[in-house]
């Protein structure tokens, strides 16, 4: 791996400028902040052609790679900072056989190569962050030593800010170096254990980005999902099926729908159960069963697709109409089915909404207090008036658990289905009819 993998123009045209610029050198060494070798050394490649750099470090690589960390280390001011990062990643760039002199450089100070780098993303300039990760990602990336959580959390934290962040920039570049890391599973683990940036990774997504970025963070996920305990949680934890669908409905670009067929299938395989109700709930068999009649240019899709659509019919054929209901409500993506209006599904399953501690009646109040969607709220609001009207016990059991103040306050939503159905609702809470006295 080499610096071009991580690439960006700010990067790029920052690190030009930065080459160009002087820096006293001469006047560090007679503060007694460098020595006469080290002076002696940083002149000889000191705004140098890059042919006579290269020449210099083929023959002194290692004095180098140690010179450029030790400046690192003790000089502060940002310039020159920002010339000796640019150093560090112009000696890696095309260069993979020189990569080991940096991480070598741990023989001679324990505190090197990654705790000068690491210090640098506690800077406030955003070049030297940003240059930081870059090299960071290459070194971490190449070291194959046992990962230490000192050098990794930091390093986390910064991308996961970073892809917070509205600046362009920073998320063009965190991405691109999870890219790099991820297919290392110490790393997909110590990634997962940092949800905002497994919530920022799915925030993009949810913005429509171009096709690049789709790709990227589609195979940030697809890397994840290697690892069972993220496929288990994945969906439940940041709902990424029905948000990976529309990626994949709207994608002009083969490689994104690969990427995220490619995820799906490693949801399938690792966790089905926690997945493929959401898949259905999502419309993903009909638009899966439509895949397998294009053309594609790659055959993982083929396989990867058909896989799927052999998988997901499986479980269709096998789902009741409770069930239907059951993986919608889980889902949290409520819609109007046609299970919810229809009379007869209320009579024969209102009281399975009680079954095991009343978990889905709680599922549906959790719904009507924390979803922000007017149609999850109305068709919510609506299978609560059915609840109670096909199980009459069911008035006191949903105002026990806290429902009935929430569907009250609905009455006054902003959206008029919102407020209609819930006041269908609480007009069926507070009857009393003539059976029940």
């Amino acid at each position: 791996m080499s610096i071009p993998l991580v690439s960006n123009s700010y990067l790029d045209e920052t690190s030009a400028k930065i080459r160009s610029k002087p820096v006293p050198w001469e006047g560090y060494q007679r503060a007694g902040l460098i020595t006469g070798e080290e002076l002696a050394l940083i002149k000889r490649v000191d705004r140098q052609p890059r042919a006579k750099i290269d020449s210099i470090l083929l023959s002194d690589g290692q004095s180098y790679a140690l010179l450029y960390l030790r400046l690192l280390k003790k000089l502060q001011r940002v310039d020159t900072q920002q010339c000796i990062l640019v150093l560090i990643a112009d000696a890696i760039a095309d260069h993979e056989e020189r990569i080991p002199l940096f991480i070598r450089s741990q023989e001679h100070d324990s505190d090197l190569p990654f705790g000068p780098l690491l210090r640098m993303l506690e800077s406030q300039d955003d070049f030297i962050q940003l240059k930081a990760v870059q090299i960071l990602t290459i070194l971490l990336s190449f070291d194959s030593s046992p990962l230490r959580p000192q050098q990794l959390q930091p390093f986390l934290s910064t991308l996961a800010a970073f892809i917070s962040n509205t600046s362009p920039h920073k998320r063009d570049i965190a991405v691109q170096c999870l890219e790099a890391v991820l297919p290392r599973p110490e790393y997909r683990k110590a990634a997962w254990a940092i949800s905002p940036l497994i919530s920022g990774l799915v925030d993009i997504l949810k913005y429509n980005p171009g096709p690049q970025m789709s790709y990227q963070v589609g195979f940030c996920i697809w890397l994840l999902t290697f690892e069972e305990e993220v496929a288990q949680e994945i969906n439940k934890k940041f709902d990424v099926v029905p948000i990976l669908t529309n990626v994949a409905q709207n994608a002009v670009k083969e490689k994104v729908i690969r990427v995220v067929v490619a995820s799906f299938r490693n949801l399938v395989s690792q966790a089905p159960s926690a997945n493929l109700p959401a898949m259905l709930v999502a419309q993903l068999l009909p638009f899966v069963k439509n895949l397998c009649t294009r053309k594609w240019s790659d055959e993982d899709i083929i396989e990867d697709v058909q896989y799927l659509r052999d998988e997901l019919n499986a479980r269709f054929q096998s789902m009741t109409t409770y069930d239907e209901y059951s993986s919608e409500l889980i889902s949290g993506h409520l819609s109007w089915t046609p299970v919810h209006e229809s009379d007869l599904f209320w009579k024969e399953n209102a009281t399975k909404l009680n079954d095991k501690d009343y978990t889905q009646l709680k599922l549906l109040i959790q719904l009507l207090k924390e979803s922000g969607d007017p149609t999850v709220l109305a068709v919510a609001a609506h299978d609560i008036g059915q609840y109670v009207k096909h199980y009459e016990r069911g008035k006191k059991v949903f105002t026990d658990l806290g429902g009935k103040t929430r569907v009250m306050e609905l009455m006054t939503h902003e959206n008029p289905d919102v407020r209609y159905q819930a006041l269908i609702s609480v007009q069926r809470l507070v009857s009393h009819p003539w059976a029940a006295v």
